[in-house]
């Protein structure tokens, strides 16, 4: 099993249960802030991550690190575990994939759109609004310049592209007049 796919279990467990004795967005919020602590000490990360460093140590520095932390119990408890199967190396993955299933549970869609200007912020409501509407979803959307476009707007939600730039259209010419 890859790290992702045991990172989307345990993220699936603690989804189940932020839900049902805490509040999933806080859980979410202390996961994220968790993994950029771990990931901002070099020395913490390898050592909590190292195979060479037996699990009662690393369950250990977690247990004399949540105090201090003010983490919800629900979170307390996963990281207790996490360090005590060995498993702290997932909390990069384990935090991305929550939020992942946490907006799915929330019917909320992340989307980002690439203009060539930045956009009103008319424009950028409306856009957004049409989204939601193409989606039947909440959409969340970060917006972007891009120059290279030239026009128009590029809009990926997911792995789905909607490309409506200047530039995708004269490739798109480009192709009909060349006969490829």
């Amino acid at each position: 099993m890859t790290q992702q796919q045991s990172a989307a279990r345990y993220a699936k467990a603690l989804l189940d249960v932020a839900i049902a004795e805490a509040d999933p967005q806080q859980v979410d919020e202390q996961l994220a802030a968790v993994a950029g602590l771990f990931a901002g000490h070099t020395d913490l990360w390898r050592t909590v991550t190292n195979p060479a460093v037996p699990s009662p140590k690393k369950r250990a520095i977690v247990d004399e690190m949540l105090p201090k932390l003010g983490l919800s119990p629900v979170l307390q408890k996963t990281l207790q575990m996490l360090a005590t199967r060995d498993r702290l190396a997932l909390l990069p993955d384990l935090a991305e994939a929550y939020r992942s299933r946490l907006m799915d549970h929330l019917n909320v869609v992340r989307a980002s759109v690439t203009s060539a200007v930045p956009l009103a912020a008319d424009k950028t409501q409306q856009l957004q609004k049409e989204l939601e509407k193409l989606t039947g979803r909440t959409v969340v959307m970060t917006a972007a310049t891009d120059p290279a476009i030239i026009g128009g707007v590029v809009t990926q939600i997911g792995s789905t592209v909607y490309d409506g730039s200047i530039k995708r259209q004269l490739e798109k010419l480009k192709e009909q007049l060349t006969g490829n």
